[in-house]
């Protein structure tokens, strides 16, 4: 991976497949003038203005940082990378972050449409008491794996997910898996119940009204599985495939080879939808817990 001036590169301490990417001040600095630009609303009513801001931080690189995003999360080998600021200091407020999420979403792709926040992109917070219809919001419940966009008819190659601020949170770790690593892939891969339809619904705080049909496993254009899927949403059609999405949790949830890793306040995550599945551990208990995330997700451009 060739230097890019104001940005340091690494390998996770974690996974070799996860690329560690840290913005100096000197592009922070830099970006403050562009992003003053346009408010919150100016990007939520306005696509072209997102564009702009993507074209801000890029230039900032001289056009180097689109690249690297790009090759780091259509690539098997890695396919995921964690960016965000060095120093976190007062300037990277929660305004600065959804727009610094959104410039870097837009060096990607195209964000779906988010149904449950009704923009492009959706904020929410996990707390200690919850009354919501879905694992996304249940800070004591382990968020099992799984990967986006099962339950929409939206093309969904890419998610990101920004940690905006986070207080009295002990646990909550992220838990990532890359298909390629997990022990139990040809075994279920490689069962024909896998592949066959199954229908997709959602819960109501989803707002999506219709359902969808599709398997579990496809195959890349190189004939390597991809995956699509969540343990809330399937709705199996007979015991046949009530007793595979069983067979397919309990093989993940008990899979060694997970990526463990605390996400720091400000940092963002960006994975390939296809090949890696995503969750999050337990919270511990704490009547003051607080944590607010951005997530959007999406298609690639066409180039």
């Amino acid at each position: 991976m060739e230097n890019i001036s104001g940005i340091t590169i690494t390998e996770h301490q974690n996974s070799k497949r996860i690329i560690d990417i840290r913005i100096e001040d000197e592009i922070l600095d830099k970006l403050i003038f562009p992003f003053n630009k346009f408010d919150i609303t100016a990007l939520e009513y306005k696509p072209f203005t997102r564009f702009t801001i993507a074209k801000s931080l890029d230039d900032l690189t001289s056009n180097k940082l689109s690249k690297l995003l790009n090759s780091i999360v259509r690539d098997r080998e890695t396919g995921c990378f964690i960016i965000g600021p060095k120093k976190v200091s007062a300037k990277i407020n929660d305004i600065f972050l959804v727009k610094l999420s959104t410039a870097i979403a837009y060096l990607i792709g195209n964000p779906n449409y988010d149904a449950m926040a009704g923009k492009y992109y959706a904020r929410f917070f996990v707390k200690h008491e919850d009354k919501s219809d879905s694992y996304l919001r249940k800070a004591y419940t382990n968020m099992d794996l799984h990967t986006d966009g099962t339950y929409v008819k939206e093309i969904t190659d890419w998610l990101l997910m920004t940690k905006i601020e986070e207080q009295n949170v002990q646990g909550g770790e992220t838990a990532m898996l890359h298909l390629d690593d997990w022990e139990h892939c040809e075994d279920l891969f490689n069962d024909p119940i896998g592949k066959q339809n199954f229908v997709w619904g959602s819960p109501k705080s989803k707002n999506i009204e219709y359902k969808v049909e599709h398997p579990v496993f496809t195959t890349d254009d190189n004939g390597k599985p991809n995956i699509s899927y969540i343990d809330q949403f399937p709705e199996p059609k007979n015991m046949d495939q009530g007793i595979f999405l069983q067979k397919l949790s309990d093989a993940l949830e008990e899979s060694k080879n997970k990526v463990i890793t605390k996400l720091v306040p400000g940092s963002t995550i960006v994975a390939n939808n296809y090949f890696w599945l995503h969750g999050r551990k337990p919270f511990k208990e704490n009547k003051d817990l607080s944590r607010e995330l951005l997530r959007i997700r999406g298609s690639f451009f066409i180039n």
